[in-house]
């Protein structure tokens, strides 16, 4: 009864939700309406990148992530072969300050360095493939209960050191909590990764992306289809952490975007 309860209220957040909000900043996602749907849905690019595009009534819409490090101003998508320019507003991001007892997490030694490039190809591949499937939502529901911070963004300096971008969404619960899949899709990698700790990346069609980092444990294989819902881990604090959360990253055409655009309460 549980699971035919999710399943209905998932159907009826569909009907009433399907594209995100449009938020034209660096982080951000931009929904650009690219065509009709009684045609073909065409073909967009960005940066070089294809991206999703689904049907979101009698439209088609383009679902673009935007680089954090995007300078404001007009940026150029590729639809259909033809240019199309839309403007990027600026948006400012917080700092953050964290002190990490152990060193080799802020300087890592050259073995630890030759480790993370290894796991940095996996993740990165992982991130940028585009399965070629159809989309009609890309709405979320929360992966775990908790309080969710807004650290997306944030400037991190770990011991002092400055370090790039947080790239995700912190949501704080306790260790062994099971987290839930919040879409239908596939596990494109797990592994357990020095800053990462224990981690399953969910393909969910057309380079849409979920990645979640830091577990006590891994409930799922690479390969695997998983349904809205399903038990993917638990929370822990594996990896570079001060305490147990989850680490939640979405990510568009190969980039991190804030996944509070994207989670529907």
């Amino acid at each position: 009864m549980m699971r035919l309860a999710l399943l209905l209220t998932l159907f009826v957040a569909a009907l009433a939700w399907a594209a995100p909000e449009h938020s034209p900043r660096p982080g951000g996602i931009l929904v650009v309406d690219v065509a009709a749907a009684d045609v073909v849905a065409p073909a967009v690019e960005f940066d070089g990148k294809p991206v999703l595009v689904m049907r979101d009534a009698d439209r088609w819409k383009a679902i673009v992530g935007v680089p954090l490090g995007t300078e404001p101003g007009p940026v150029p998508l590729t639809v259909a072969g033809n240019k199309v320019t839309v403007t990027l507003i600026p948006h400012a991001y917080a700092e953050q300050r964290l002190t990490i007892a152990n060193k080799s997490y802020v300087t890592p030694a050259q073995a630890q360095l030759d480790r993370i490039t290894r796991e940095r190809r996996i993740i990165d591949a992982a991130l940028n493939n585009f399965r070629d499937v159809d989309v009609d939502d890309v709405s979320l529901i929360a992966p775990v209960e908790g309080r969710r911070s807004s650290s997306f963004g944030l400037r991190r300096f770990y011991n002092d050191q400055p370090r790039a971008p947080h790239k995700g969404m912190d949501i704080a619960a306790g260790e062994g909590t099971p987290i839930e899949a919040p879409l239908d899709g596939v596990v494109a990698a797990t592994g357990d990764y020095f800053f990462n700790g224990n981690t399953v990346i969910v393909d969910h069609g057309q380079g849409y992306v979920t990645m979640y980092c830091h577990l006590s444990e891994i409930a799922v294989e690479e390969g695997q289809p998983v349904e809205t819902g399903e038990t993917l881990g638990a929370v822990g604090a594996t990896g570079r952490v001060t305490g147990p959360h989850l680490h939640f990253g979405t990510y568009l055409n190969g980039t991190a975007v804030d996944p509070a655009i994207l989670i529907r309460d």
